[in-house]
């Protein structure tokens, strides 16, 4: 091969056949019986696989059915919301085929990406995703926005011999470069592979096999001794032997895995609603779980685009408002408008930069209208260029149509919403056109009345672009742009020396504050010089830009905090700016410090990292080793991000959060929850919602817990109350089954508790019977097994049916129970569980007046005045789940501290 004629087809094919395709490490797809067994490993399932077998054994088929019917119903809503997702997640990633352009047998040829081999040579241009790694061998005014990989906002400038990465992006200029490295071997593929972090239980999983346990243990125990008892006052041995197998069955709710499914779910499809996609259930219950939030800057806490902000002259400074590229906004300054007219006119000048408005028609994302590609490992759709026609709406602007290709802004965004301007080359420059805009001059009339003669582009050595016009009077403008550093001095400056020092020193705040300051001056020549000669130069003033933060971050982060959540921000980007970002959100107050990852020894010197807030220009490695230590440290992580180098971090933290718009494919496979429209509030609403599905659990647990609680212990104490078996093993089967049943599982749809996002978030050690939950199981079982026994005993001596009597009280009082830990009492919120209960009471009626059920059941019918007995005071378990509640609130965790997340 040599530089110009790149690979044959022949060695092209032996690499392709001997390195494999130019694609990610990519995880072999789950087969459906793997996902069947995970969710059978569910400790609440085998405790009811255990259930299952015992009935069968007594050849109790009716309760063995229904319970295999929950482990079935539970076992495919989990499986079928994970296939969802990821067919979801795999239609967001393959929005068009990958390619790339190549030179073969010394001819340009479009080929697939996974086709590019070792030793091939790329042609890049504006727009272009770099499909491997390489080496430049020839560069015109190549700039590469490379955030996606390293955090870095602005672009870098490459010459010849400098490394290209996999995944980044071409802002400006042409280049040809030599394939040095493939798939898993180039940079994106290098961090996938630290992606292997196998993964562990959740929150929610972790307490549940607690809870799992607990309840065996105890209802074998308390089933032991009941069984005991009834063989001491000589009950028959298989009566009480299924007497002890139904009160296992009772004391374990066997509903709960259908709640849980159900909440999760009811989550999944709130956070759907919201533009959130939820790609494994348990991860909607996790984020109600975070203590802390550790976030990514560019284009996720930022727009990842950037805008000129401040307007700097010898004589005047202004501010300029507005979002993205889009032209509209306000220049506020003390003096006229016009005294920064030679400043702008100056900056787009020497511009390179386009500006494209938005198609004026809706419809597909621009990816899809031009038929655009992305890259592998990126997620991002390229745009329009010669590889096909694109198809462009009216009023977009012709040079789309010209073979121009629209960057993708800084960050390298994928392709921009409906309605949205687009930054056609360098995104700084493209900011510079868009202040311009706003003071109103239009890029076309400024290069038409000041046409181009030549320019000297920017290079990383001068720091600086240069450009010269032609006057309208005659003459020449010579226009320089650049780093302050490399401008404001003599003798490319002319001007007084304590001018250049109050420059010097406006940039340096502005630098410090976190803006990228460009300077800008000019000089009118008589005649056209031989060579531009940097020199001699006024300074018209300074620009700074950034890539601002979005509107809806602030109130994020405000949330967060509000709600005991930690922030952290862990970026690529230089310390400036990241703490430039952090205070403007209130992620860190002014003086708190920041740590630069690239210090020496930085990160072993932050020893407590339950006080940082900031980590800057972090590599993937770091980021990683930082979610580490925070998980260390006791906490619930939550970590979002979009770039290839977030997705080691967005695997290993509890919860990987992905931005799907901009986010790279790496990003999105690595991440539990991908947000559909980048925005960080659903990643609080999402909190919330979490809470939500955790307080409904625990809801259901006191439900049913202390329901089996007092059928455990009417069957103790009935004994020693002159009561021989207070209850058949089917009145036992069949009262569980009605209140475990559909009201219980209704009680996962109650709606949020008021405040919710008002208290820090539980420990993360906390048994999910905790904070007074077993207490008030307690409480409330000695309410039920009272009314119960109370009945019994007192229809006994009266010469009543106390057993068909005591069989009613249990159910209703139960179901009491049902609609008074309702959230929301006296309103129509969460209308199943109304349903549900109504229907259980007449199921439970009918058990003693349907002679079926009567027959099957061992009930006896009871005269209206008993009924109307039982029936009233059965109204005390509703009374006694709201005067718990009442006087007994759940206590709150103590807050953790705005810098602390352990236990």
């Amino acid at each position: 091969m040599t530089p110009l004629t790149g690979l044959t087809s022949a060695e092209a094919a032996a690499r392709l056949a001997r390195y494999g395709a130019n694609l990610l490490p990519q995880r072999p797809p789950v087969p459906l019986w793997r996902r069947i067994a995970t969710q059978l490993r569910d400790p609440l399932i085998i405790v009811l696989l255990i259930a299952a077998v015992l009935t069968v054994t007594t050849g109790d088929w009716p309760d063995a059915t229904v319970i295999m019917l929950v482990i079935v119903v539970n076992t495919t809503v989990g499986v079928v919301q994970e296939v969802r997702a990821d067919r979801a997640i795999t239609a967001l990633a393959q929005l068009a085929g990958p390619e790339a352009r190549v030179v073969r047998d010394g001819r340009q040829r479009q080929i697939p990406s996974s086709d590019v081999v070792m030793g091939d040579l790329l042609i890049l241009a504006e727009g272009d995703i770099v499909p491997a790694d390489a080496e430049v061998h020839e560069a015109a005014a190549l700039l590469v926005d490379e955030s996606a990989l390293t955090g870095e906002s602005v672009p870098v400038d490459k010459r010849a011999g400098e490394p290209l990465s996999s995944g980044t992006v071409v802002v400006r200029g042409r280049g040809r470069a030599q394939v040095t490295a493939t798939g898993a071997a180039s940079a994106s593929g290098r961090i996938a592979s630290l992606m292997v972090k196998s993964t562990g239980l959740t929150p929610l999983q972790r307490r549940l096999v607690g809870v799992g346990r607990l309840l065996a243990g105890v209802a074998v125990l308390l089933s032991a001794v009941v069984l005991a008892l009834g063989l001491v006052r000589g009950q028959p041995v298989q009566l009480m032997v299924i007497t002890a197998i139904s009160l296992v069955v009772a004391a374990v709710p066997e509903s709960l895995p259908a709640v849980v499914t159900l909440s999760l779910a009811l989550g999944a499809r709130r956070m759907a609603a919201r533009n959130a996609l939820v790609r494994k259930l348990p991860a909607v219950e996790t984020l109600g779980s975070v203590t802390a939030l550790a976030t990514d800057k560019t284009g996720t806490l930022t727009e990842g685009t950037m805008v000129a902000r401040h307007l700097w002259t010898p004589t005047a400074q202004a501010t300029i408002s507005g979002t993205g590229y889009t032209p509209e906004g306000q220049i506020t300054s003390d003096t006229a408008p016009g005294t920064f007219d030679a400043l702008l006119t100056a900056a787009v000048l020497c511009n390179d930069a386009r500006l494209s408005p938005p198609p004026r028609t809706s419809g597909e994302p621009a990816a899809l209208r031009t038929g655009g590609s992305t890259a592998p490992g990126t997620g991002r759709p390229a745009t329009p260029d010669s590889r096909g026609p694109a198809t462009l709406a009216s009023g977009e602007s012709p040079a789309l149509s010209s073979g121009e290709r629209a960057a993708p802004g800084t960050g390298g965004s994928a392709a921009p919403g409906i309605g949205e301007w687009v930054a056609l080359g360098d995104p700084t420059e493209a900011a510079l056109l868009a202040a311009a805009a706003k003071l109103g001059l239009d890029r076309q009339d400024v290069q038409a009345r000041y046409p181009r003669l030549a320019e000297l582009p920017f290079d990383s050595d001068r720091k600086r672009m240069s450009t010269l016009h032609h006057l309208p009077g005659g003459g020449v403008r010579l226009v320089c742009k650049g780093a302050p550093e490399a401008l404001l001095h003599h003798p490319a400056l002319i001007d007084e020396p304590d001018l250049l020092a109050r420059a010097a020193a406006r940039a340096d705040r502005f630098a410090q504050d976190g803006y990228r300051v460009l300077a800008v001056a000019s000089t009118d020549l008589d005649s056209v010089p031989d060579s531009i000669q940097e020199s001699g130069l006024s300074l018209l003033g300074l620009i700074a830009i950034l890539d601002p933060p979005r509107p809806a971050a602030a109130t994020a982060v405000a949330d967060c905090k509000r709600a005991g959540i930690r922030p952290i921000l862990i970026t690529g980007d230089h310390p400036g700016t990241a703490r430039a970002i952090a205070t403007e959100l209130g992620i860190i107050a002014d003086g708190d410090r920041v740590v630069d990852c690239r210090e020496p020894g930085a990160l072993d010197q932050d020893r407590d990292r339950g006080q940082t807030g900031v980590y800057a220009r972090a590599t993937p490695e770091q980021k990683l080793d930082i979610v580490q230590s925070l998980q260390e440290q006791g906490g619930i992580l939550a970590m979002t991000g979009d770039g290839v180098n977030d997705g080691p971090a967005l695997r290993r933290a509890d919860i990987g959060v992905a931005m799907g718009r901009r986010g790279t494919e790496v990003a999105r496979q690595a991440a539990d929850l991908v947000l559909a429209d980048d925005n960080l509030d659903t990643v609080v609403a999402a909190v919330e919602e979490g809470r939500r599905v955790y307080a409904n659990i625990r809801r259901f647990l006191v439900y049913g817990l202390s329901g089996g609680a007092a059928e455990i212990a009417v069957m103790l104490l009935g004994p020693f109350a002159g009561l021989p078996l207070p209850l058949l093993p089917a009145q036992i089967l069949w009262i569980n089954l009605l209140t475990h049943g559909l009201p219980g599982v209704a009680l996962g749809g109650e709606p949020t508790v008021p405040g919710a996002m008002a208290a820090p978030p539980r420990p993360p050690g906390q048994s999910i019977l905790g904070a007074g939950l077993w207490q008030r199981v307690v409480r409330i079982g000695i309410v039920l097994t009272a009314v119960t026994l109370g009945i019994a005993v007192w229809a006994a001596a009266t010469g009543r049916p106390w057993q068909s009597m005591a069989f009613f009280a249990l159910g209703a009082t139960q179901l009491g129970v049902a609609l008074g830990s309702r959230t929301r009492p006296g309103t129509l919120a969460n209308p199943m569980l109304l349903f549900a209960v109504a229907g259980a009471f007449v199921l439970q009626l009918a058990a003693l007046y349907a002679p079926p059920l009567r027959q099957l059941l061992g009930t006896q019918p009871l005269e209206a005045g008993d009924l109307l007995i039982v029936t009233a005071l059965s109204v005390l378990g509703y009374a006694a789940a709201r005067l718990d509640r009442i006087l007994h609130p759940s206590p709150r965790p103590a807050p953790a501290g705005p810098q602390t997340i352990g236990r």
